[in-house]
């Protein structure tokens, strides 16, 4: 799994051009993975001023709004690729447009028995 991070400031600054140049690089990036048969799927993830954090202490429910921690940093998007090797994931996340603008976290999915799917 690519975890997408993302800089609101950084966006802030780039042109309606640019971030359209920025979208279409993505895009053709998924195109790519699609037509080889690596994407698997993914989603953008909606601001986090629309997050909820919940956690359970002793049996009381306690929720907040907003991410956890105080970052310019967020995750902001995921893509679930299938690809052969840990090589090519790493140059996959670094064509990615935000592996220039902030950070791509490479994650490997478990299965079930905690095995590398």
């Amino acid at each position: 799994m690519l975890l997408i991070y993302s800089n609101p400031a950084i966006w802030e600054t780039l042109s309606k051009e640019e971030i359209e140049g920025l979208m279409g690089e993505a895009g053709a990036v998924m195109e790519e993975l699609t037509d080889s048969g690596e994407w698997v799927g993914g989603q953008a993830l909606a601001d986090p001023s629309q997050t909820k954090t919940v956690k359970v202490r002793d049996g009381a429910l306690a929720t907040t709004d907003g991410p956890f921690l105080e970052a310019k940093e967020h995750l902001a998007g995921y893509c679930v690729i299938d690809c052969e090797t840990p090589e090519r994931a790493v140059e996959i996340a670094a064509r990615w447009p935000d592996a220039r603008l902030c950070a791509m976290e490479l994650r490997p999915i478990m299965d079930g028995a905690g095995v590398e799917a």
